[in-house]
């Protein structure tokens, strides 16, 4: 069933791709979710306090850890980044072009970040994105919690010392209501300092169920990190 446009918009960030190549925002599109398991569907995290913790999340999802098929962020690869990291089979990447631009800001910026690429995860099977955000040079935290702060939607932010790759790195769990489906739904990033600025990467998904099935590719991106 189409569902009307001003439906689609809240979810745009979500489900749907930002500005790739040339011109204006592209339609989303139809696109029927993969096939469910016949579990019972995991609930959304609760509000949490903002205090950091050292807790670390598993780095495997639904279907065990991802395996590496491909390179994101090197010369010669879709998006030129101040990092790399690998990505699993059929996870496909576009370079967002001209972020900065101010007509769409509201879709190219989250608080101090700009969004540079974002890898669909649909021919993979999921309906969902990881996407990638710079923002200047400072600290990873100010970075992330700016980025997250942004977000009008966001609840029950929390956050821990973690790693990427090699570098530290700080990572938030959170959850964001969706109005589409009226109901809150996971999301998380993770952000490290570079010498080429900050940088966030971040996993959505349609809904919770999408994003847990989803942790294995974000996972896979956060253990091969590594600045450029």
């Amino acid at each position: 069933m189409r569902l009307p446009i001003r439906l689609l918009a809240p979810v745009l960030l979500a489900a749907g791709p930002l500005l790739t190549g040339c011109g204006g925002p592209e339609p989303l599109p139809e696109v029927a979710p993969a096939p469910r398991p016949t579990s019972a569907r995991p609930s959304a995290l609760a509000p949490s306090s903002a205090a950091p913790s050292t807790a670390r999340p598993s780095s495997a999802g639904p279907s065990g850890p991802a395996v590496a098929a491909a390179s994101l962020g090197g010369r010669g690869t879709a998006c030129p980044l101040p990092v790399s990291f690998s990505l699993p089979k059929d996870w496909k990447p576009n370079a967002i072009e001209n972020p900065e631009d101010p007509e769409f800001a509201a879709l190219m910026r989250q608080g101090p970040a700009f969004a540079r690429c974002e890898v669909d995860a649909k021919p993979a099977g999921h309906v969902g994105f990881l996407r990638v955000w710079t923002a200047e040079k400072g600290p990873a935290r100010a970075a992330l919690e700016g980025f997250v702060a942004a977000d009008e939607k966001a609840s029950g932010a929390s956050y821990r010392e973690t790693t990427a790759g090699a570098l530290p790195a700080v990572e938030v769990t959170y959850t964001v209501r969706s109005e589409l489906l009226d109901e809150e739904k996971e999301e998380r990033a993770f952000a490290v300092s570079t010498p080429k600025g900050a940088v966030v990467v971040h996993l959505g998904g349609m809904d919770t169920e999408e994003h847990r099935e989803m942790l294995p590719a974000y996972e896979l991106a956060r253990t091969t990190l590594k600045a450029l």
